[in-house]
């Protein structure tokens, strides 16, 4: 008999904790010019705003950048503004130009290389705790 009453309390605090990230949710407006410009290495540049359960980010890549493989849990969608990324994933080279989007699932490993000077949106969902938390070294070079 416990277990169904321990299943109802479970479910009750994860409502609970659903309501409390929804009444934290806020409106946010703002500009790219006022979000900080992180330096991850000289090719490498982002800046990110994120919600409850999605983040976007815009990143700069010179020519040449190499983003080393790595997968995560998040699913991310990269659009394309200016330049091109060459994509090794799921076995396949994809070269992903300006206009162009690329859906890439959870845990699926990815590395990429700017073709040209690039500047990119990448959509996550949930949002990288690696990238807020500073601890995406993958990214900044062994820093």
């Amino acid at each position: 008999m416990a277990k169904p009453v321990r299943k109802k309390t479970r479910a009750v605090e994860a409502r609970a904790r659903s309501n409390e990230r929804v009444k934290k949710s806020k409106l946010q407006y703002t500009s790219w010019s006022s979000v900080e410009l992180e330096d991850l290495n000289p090719l490498l540049q982002r800046q990110f705003v994120v919600g409850q359960n999605i983040m976007l980010a815009r990143v700069l890549l010179k020519k040449g950048c190499i983003v080393p493989l790595h997968s995560h849990h998040n699913e991310q969608l990269t659009y394309i503004l200016e330049g091109a990324l060459k994509f090794w994933i799921d076995g396949k080279e994809i070269v992903v130009n300006a206009g162009e989007v690329l859906m890439i699932p959870a845990h699926m490993p990815h590395k990429a290389e700017a073709l040209a000077d690039t500047v990119d949106l990448d959509v996550f969902n949930p949002p990288r705790e690696d990238w807020i938390n500073k601890t995406d070294h993958y990214l900044r070079g062994g820093k």
